[in-house]
């Protein structure tokens, strides 16, 4: 019986697998299939975490939003299995008809529109997917505050939010008696942003959120982790922003325990994200089963101290 280790999420009772499945592919660029395939087999695995979005996937051909959602929808039924999975789902991109931002409307409006396409009563775990710095945090927490005592949503989260914005939503959310974000979802791997690095709406982790999440009660989660293949194929591109001498000292690094291992590039990474500190936990999404079965390996695979400390020290 394969059994991932769990862990809590925050302060919250609702106890996660330590890899969550991203479903942004799913009924977009992946097949019924495919997609059906992959969340049995997380399942199967020990998995329970099945992380989707109301915009994905609108980037891909033939996705317009909403897609991942009604295929994870139509698993759950086909499946009978909702009690076993813990679902997240985000709100705040723009897609369709609907613009970017987490006012109390928007809020109300696509958590409905997301419970409904996942045939779904409670969404477990439920994101602002960034910061909306025109509406103010007081609204969008109560916001959500009212969909929890309905019981449309269990618990919240943040992403790509600075430290300092979570910390004073968190602050907001205690004094009033509101639910407090209790992780948060960040662009995350092992080799570091280059000082002054912009990704544009999407926010990689800093020092900052490392040292919050080490001293809070907040659990980092990490998404695209693997850089979509980058670090493994020859057919892309390590993104720039992560490249120059530190991001040099750091692949280096990193080959070397790949090789002591005998573990893939991808196995090193989620295992470094999984065992350093801040503990944090990746998100993986796999084009094959082959690739998933790889990631969800990391969940078992241990370093050697020395090796974790190896990695930590790699860079200049």
């Amino acid at each position: 019986e394969p059994n991932m280790k769990q862990v809590k999420l925050g302060k919250t009772d609702l106890s996660v697998s330590i890899i969550c499945l991203g479903a942004m592919r799913f009924g977009a660029r992946d097949s019924k299939e495919l997609s059906f395939q992959q969340m049995d087999y997380f399942l199967e695995q020990g998995g329970n975490f099945i992380d989707t979005a109301n915009i994905y996937a609108h980037w891909y051909d033939g996705g317009v939003g909403g897609d991942a959602e009604l295929m994870i929808g139509e698993w759950l039924k086909a499946r009978g299995n909702r009690k076993d999975v813990v679902i997240a789902s985000k709100v705040g991109f723009a897609y369709q008809d609907v613009e970017i931002g987490t006012s109390a409307k928007q809020i109300e409006e696509e958590c409905e529109k997301s419970l409904k396409r996942m045939g779904i009563e409670t969404i477990d775990l439920y994101y602002s997917h960034n910061d909306d710095r025109h509406t103010p945090l007081e609204e969008s927490l109560e916001a959500y505050y009212q969909l929890i005592r309905k019981g449309k949503v269990r618990h919240i989260g943040a992403s790509n939010f600075l430290a300092w914005r979570l910390a004073k939503a968190n602050a907001l959310a205690k004094n009033n008696g509101w639910e407090e974000y209790c992780c948060i979802q960040q662009r995350y791997t092992y080799l570091r942003p280059r000082v002054g690095t912009n990704f544009g709406l999407q926010v990689a982790v800093n020092h900052d959120l490392e040292d919050y999440c080490r001293n809070e009660p907040v659990t980092l989660l990490a998404y695209s982790p693997l850089l979509g293949g980058a670090y493994v194929r020859d057919d892309r591109e390590i993104n720039p922003n992560y490249l120059g001498p530190d991001g040099k000292a750091r692949l280096m690094a990193l080959h070397q325990v790949a090789r002591e291992t005998g573990w893939t590039i991808n196995q090193v990474v989620l295992v470094w994200l999984l065992q350093h500190s801040p503990f944090t936990l990746p998100l993986v999404s796999a084009g094959t089963m082959e690739q998933l079965q790889e990631n969800l390996t990391a969940a078992n695979l241990t370093l050697r101290p020395e090796q974790l400390q190896r990695l930590e020290e790699a860079g200049v």
